[in-house]
């Protein structure tokens, strides 16, 4: 009689599985830190990004010339045009956000739709409507004096310069603050801006 040879059917063993697990167990802690700072660069994007058009605007208000409004007599004639940093904005938020977005109120003279033709947002033709989670400064003359600043470059003398600055918290653990600045400086009648966004403790 012939013998017929029958392959016994085995499954996984424990080994095996604890391996799988531990593979599939990885590769989800990969993903999660993965998403994750995804979404807080894509936060610090924005952080980035208005930072530098806060900035492009300072230049261009620079390149603006500045005449002074006056009356001539005959044979008169006007000062010479000049060119001038719009002075400081007010922040706004008036607060720093903590892992919660802010809605810039739009009325006027409110936020980012505050100042005049020579000082704030209004000078440097700025403005944001969409919700921000960090709180963004303009100053001219000074540095941002928050902590999380600490080591930006220096924008210069007296009037001679700017900074516009981020400060956000993002995780909103009010902990630790991360920061944003770039400034610019003139020397010899030329605006120098930074080359690169200055950055700290960039996702807290």
């Amino acid at each position: 009689m012939r013998a017929i040879k029958r392959y016994d059917r085995r499954g996984f063993t424990l080994v095996e599985l604890m391996i799988v697990v531990a593979i599939i167990g990885v590769l989800a802690a990969l993903a999660i830190y993965g998403v994750r700072r995804y979404l807080a660069t894509a936060k610090t994007s924005e952080a980035k990004n208005t930072i530098g058009a806060i900035a492009r605007g300072a230049a261009a208000a620079y390149e603006r010339e500045t005449a002074a409004s006056q009356i001539l007599g005959g044979g008169d004639t006007s000062a010479a045009a000049s060119h001038e940093l719009c002075d400081s904005a007010a922040a706004v938020p008036g607060f720093i956000p903590q892992g919660l977005k802010y809605q810039p109120n739009s009325a006027a003279l409110q936020d980012f739709n505050a100042g005049t033709a020579t000082q704030g947002w209004t000078c440097l033709k700025f403005t944001i409507s969409q919700p921000i989670y960090y709180q963004y400064h303009y100053l001219r003359g000074a540095n941002n004096p928050h902590a999380a600043l600490a080591g930006a470059p220096t924008v210069g003398t007296g009037l001679n310069g700017f900074e516009a600055s981020a400060i956000g918290d993002i995780d909103g653990d009010a902990s630790a603050f991360s920061g944003f600045a770039r400034g610019g400086t003139i020397t010899n009648g030329e605006l120098a801006l930074a080359t690169q966004v200055f950055v700290n403790n960039e996702f807290e």
